[in-house]
């Protein structure tokens, strides 16, 4: 696998995709370590001359009036960081602490922090080693900043903490010694760029963004399999109804549902049949469309954030230093509620087309999709569970962004709470992958039940990639079972990758 270079200008989701999920190897480029040493060159000059600037040479927040002197400047960065580790609950998964590392060396390649080549080349051979810190998933406003978990990636740094070192959680200072990593003594404003940024709700929030453009994809794959097994009407996506309401993602969910049916005999046309589908059949375009526009805003601004200096202050390079707010969480807050939303709505359409599937007073199949009702239960209960994660999801959406405490004794009067959305977001998308999959183990169990009939060229290879692992159900079994390895499908992406072969997905 190639290596990843960091420039603070260029990295993608698949360089995060690489880096975070398949460990690919991280280095600075050369003209990164250039502006890294030529911004370090000012804040020098600065402790040298004792010149009194934010951060560098003042305590913090409210604190910012304290003056520090030069011998205090080391006691002052080390201070920063063990007060401000004071994050609580359980620790983030392994490539959330990857992707947070990643971004925040990108964040600092940028030159703009101040920091030390050495110190940030500390925290990409930590990464490349892996040597994860311990953060605890809870604890920032998203502004200053990610500041408490980003302490909590700090600490195995310095020698403190905890980090996780091939499998096993040590004492940080443990953990970096196995890993032959020398500890670092902070020196003046580099504790403060190790920790002024939006790295964690912009960290989780990313991978959270990749899953759910594979769920968009899923999410029409899912449609086309029901809308085959109940017959569904073509007519609804035909070309000519989208080009006058021009979305994008609407145009493209339609194309997707004419390709992934190409050559159906299930399909059925206006008036065949009958004459016009539910919603949750006919709109597909309409409501998948608009999560794709959605999720393809957020896209936008997140590959803005992954490549921008969100410290404070700034470093310039005509050697200012100057207090702003690229710190403050706003631009992702509110992509990271949108996201969320924009998710649940595929799961909560996906559960209403699960209904359609296994309620006899709606359809033409044997009630619950299985044979001898009464004895089995089917697929009774399965609704329920996916009812149960709609609903999650309806609470989980309600934005963060639109809440704000005021903190640091009111210096720091408006914050974003964008981590809480980047974290509801992600587990948005899990519970809307479970529904998808739900919806299409039912679908290739509908589908079972009728004869005679040819699936489309795209619906052939889902159908024929879930009946690999996951059986036509004729009794009652344990049916997590079953549903775990239609999940595990969407979630390795060999659901995707099958069906993609046949039929080329847009979102």
């Amino acid at each position: 696998m190639d290596t990843v270079y960091l420039d603070g200008n260029h990295l993608t989701l698949e360089n995060i995709k690489d880096v975070c999920i398949n460990n690919a190897k991280v280095e600075l480029s050369e003209d990164a370590e250039k502006m890294v040493t030529s911004s370090r060159k000012i804040v020098d000059d600065i402790v040298e001359n004792n010149k009194v600037i934010y951060g560098i040479t003042t305590g913090f927040g409210k604190f910012a009036d304290v003056t520090i002197s030069k011998e205090d400047s080391k006691t002052l960065q080390k201070n920063l960081i063990l007060s401000h580790a004071c994050g609580t609950g359980k620790p983030l998964p392994k490539d959330v602490v990857r992707c947070v590392m990643l971004l925040r060396a990108n964040a600092l390649s940028k030159g703009y922090s101040g920091i030390r080549l050495s110190t940030l080349n500390t925290l990409i051979e930590m990464l490349n080693k892996g040597v994860h810190p311990v953060i605890p998933e809870k604890g920032s406003l998203g502004a200053s900043g990610d500041l408490a978990p980003l302490a909590h990636m700090v600490l195995p740094m310095l020698g403190y903490g905890k980090a996780e070192y091939k499998g096993e959680v040590l004492d940080g200072k443990d953990a970096m010694h196995k890993a032959d990593i020398n500890v670092v003594e902070l020196v003046a404003k580099e504790g403060l760029a190790l920790i002024n940024g939006t790295q964690v709700m912009t960290g989780v929030g990313s991978l959270a963004l990749m899953e759910a453009i594979d769920l968009l994809k899923v999410s029409d794959i899912a449609a086309a399999l029901t809308i085959e097994a109940l017959r569904g009407i073509k007519d609804a996506f035909d070309p000519r109804i989208h080009k006058i309401r021009p979305h994008k993602g609407q145009m493209d969910t339609a194309a997707n549902m004419l390709s992934l049916t190409e050559g159906s005999t299930f399909i059925t046309r206006q008036g065949q049949l009958r004459v016009q589908d539910a919603y949750s059949l006919r709109c597909v375009p309409q409501v998948h469309g608009a999560s794709k526009d959605a999720v393809n805003y957020v896209k936008e601004k997140v590959e803005i954030e992954i490549n921008s200096a969100t410290d404070n202050p700034i470093v310039t390079r005509e050697g200012d230093v100057i207090s702003g707010g690229n710190f403050h969480g706003e631009p992702m807050a509110l992509p990271f509620d949108f996201l969320g939303i924009a998710c649940a709505e595929l799961a909560d359409i996906s559960e209403r087309r699960l209904e359609r599937l296994i309620n006899y007073q709606l359809n033409d199949l044997p009630p619950f999709l299985v044979k001898h009702g009464g004895l089995n239960s089917g697929f009774m209960i399965t609704q329920y569970a996916a009812a149960s994660l709609v609903s999650e999801n309806k609470v989980l959406a309600h934005p963060a962004s639109v809440d704000s405490i005021p903190s640091s004794a009111n210096q720091e009067d408006h914050v974003s709470m964008g981590t809480i959305a980047a974290r509801k977001a992600r587990d948005i998308v899990g519970n809307a992958r479970r529904v998808l999959a739900t919806e299409i183990m039912a679908a290739c169990q509908a589908i079972d039940f009728r004869q005679g009939f040819k699936l489309g060229k795209g619906t052939q290879a889902a159908y024929d990639t879930v009946r690999k692992y996951v059986d036509f159900i004729d009794n009652d079994k344990v049916m997590y079972v079953e549903l775990d390895k239609c999940e595990k499908l969407i979630s390795t992406g060999e659901l995707l990758r099958n069906t993609e072969k046949e039929v080329k997905i847009k979102y």
